[in-house]
């Protein structure tokens, strides 16, 4: 119990050194596991890889549900195309190249080769997601990026799994079949769990605030293992899932991220410490340069290739593609990967283990903290003009029939300098309250929001989107979304602008009206 204690302490502060230094927090963590193993200060012996591969296999799952919920759709929409064909044809290609890397360099036999190529083929979710989000760049590269990580592990899967089975590995049609088949199940088992899992928690109110971030895990966990059951592929029903109850607008939705957030970092650090017990030190000394040598094939050679041949029908410029090329992080994923070999009995899975292991750190050290800098040297970096989203909580009121609308105004929303009148809400919904500087208010129809400012906003059933949906185009086009066209037109839930705002209200109007132009009774409502 003292030991475990000790570990979660240092685990804790290492994800602090992490954040403030740009290290992946991977390494950190496998560290700890390797001074706890054979060879470190505890001395455990640990040589379990069917429990390794249980475990890793569980935390991916948390790992890709908390990304999944952490993606934009309006972010990584337009970059699907580009992802689908980097995360399958752009895992061929590099699993061809880096597999006659090991052959022809390092002198392994074919299988043994394949396995490599295909184990580090996988970007790994964890690290994409740390590391990424932490660095600013354009939307449609992290979307990009994000996207490849969740999807790119279901073929890897598949691959690893057939080129360790005992006996001749298939043909390979066969196994394009087989990828296309399992990705087709679990992208539609994904997004119907998803879906489902959405409408019943919109629609539903538990009895409870802190049953909602269970409940959003559960579903997400339900969507792999229904995707599994039905021999689909259960990662990319998962992200699916999770990416689907993201971009759903459920209550309580910051305390549900924060939970999902605690449990992505618990999962990573048990399979990381875990994965650094399974490893011998000593026994890495002599697969040390062969797994440098793949390694550099694989970064320089297979992921430049695999990232420039794959997009080249979407014509991005080549800095980006550059930058993407770089930023194919390892991590996790291609170790747990490589027990799969082990657990299967294949001649020489140690070897391959080990160099995985070695290759993983070695360039996971050089790639995370140089990305900041390639992407400085390439002259990529977030448009500051960009506005950010709002932070929008929503709690159910089931006996009132009505939601409370949590409103941040980020420091880059449009909605500073705009009037409580001039947000023009729907009908049925008012600001009711403004906190700002610590201090609470009602407002006026007069008051001028600023940044930093919470707004307290009730609305009914009927006009519930509505008014989120207003709230922010008022934050992406100002006090004239709306009147500008697709600019600063209000979003549907698809993502889509409005259309012009003569035509919608026209619309509108045939309806009964939604978003009158000359409508104040928002402001006058939360005045009195």
């Amino acid at each position: 119990m003292l030991v475990c204690s000790v570990v979660l302490l240092v685990a804790v502060a290492a994800v602090r050194i992490s954040s403030r230094s740009g290290l992946p927090s991977l390494l950190l963590y496998l560290g700890i596991g390797i001074a706890m193993g054979q060879d470190g200060i505890f001395d455990v012996k640990f040589d379990n890889a069917e429990l390794t591969q249980v475990i890793g296999y569980a935390a991916l799952v948390v790992i890709l549900a908390e990304g999944g919920l952490g993606t934009k759709w309006k972010e990584v929409r337009p970059a699907l195309p580009a992802a689908a064909v980097l995360s399958t044809a752009g895992v061929g290609i590099s699993v061809g190249v880096t597999a006659s890397a090991a052959h022809y360099l390092v002198g392994l036999d074919w299988r043994q080769a394949l396995i490599i190529g295909a184990v580090v083929s996988s970007t790994d979710a964890a690290a994409v997601f740390s590391v990424l989000r932490k660095v600013p760049l354009p939307s449609r590269i992290t979307g990009v990026l994000e996207a490849e990580s969740g999807f790119n592990d279901a073929p890897v899967v598949i691959l690893v799994v057939a080129f360790s089975a005992v006996g001749p590995v298939e043909h390979w049609y066969v196994l394009v079949g087989e990828i296309a088949l399992e990705l087709a199940i679990g992208a539609a088992i994904g997004l119907a769990v998803g879906w489902l899992g959405s409408f019943g928690l919109r629609h539903v109110a538990l009895p409870a605030s802190g049953l909602y971030p269970i409940a959003v895990m559960a579903i997400a966990v339900s969507a792999y293992a229904a995707g599994a059951m039905v021999h689909g592929s259960g990662f990319l029903a998962v992200y699916l899932a999770a990416m689907v109850l993201g971009n759903s607008k459920l209550p309580h939705w910051p305390a549900t991220r924060g939970f999902a957030d605690g449990l992505g970092w618990l999962a990573q650090i048990g399979m990381f410490v875990l994965l650094g017990l399974l490893v011998t030190p000593h026994d890495l000394i002599a697969d040390f340069w062969p797994a440098v040598v793949v390694g550099l094939v694989l970064t320089a050679v297979a992921r430049p290739l695999s990232v420039f041949i794959s997009l080249a029908p979407f014509r991005l410029p080549h800095r980006e593609k550059a930058l993407m090329s770089w930023a194919g992080l390892r991590g996790a994923v291609p170790i747990i990967l490589a027990t799969i070999p082990m657990v299967s009995g294949i001649e020489g899975s140690t070897r391959v283990f080990n160099i995985v292991f070695v290759l993983v750190i070695v360039y996971t050290l050089i790639q995370g903290p140089t990305l900041p800098w390639v992407a400085k040297a390439l002259k990529i970096s977030d448009d500051p003009s960009e506005t950010a989203d709002l932070g929008i909580e929503s709690a159910p009121l089931e006996r009132l029939r009505g939601h409370l609308l949590s409103v941040e105004v980020p420091g880059r929303s449009r909605m500073h300098g705009v009037e409580v009148g001039e947000l023009r809400l729907p009908a049925g919904a008012a600001v009711t309250l403004v906190v700002r500087d610590d201090k609470s208010f009602v407002p006026a129809p007069s008051t001028v929001l600023r940044r930093g400012d919470e707004l307290l906003v009730v609305a009914t059933d009927p006009v519930r989107d509505a008014t989120e949906a207003r709230l922010r185009a008022v934050g992406e086009g100002g006090k004239l979304a709306g009147w500008l066209g697709t600019g600063g037109a209000a979003r549907r839930g698809d993502g889509a602008a409005d259309t012009p705002h003569l035509a919608r209200l026209a619309k509108r109007l045939g309806k009964g009206g939604e978003d009158r132009p000359g409508d104040r009774t928002g402001g006058s409502r939360a005045h009195h």
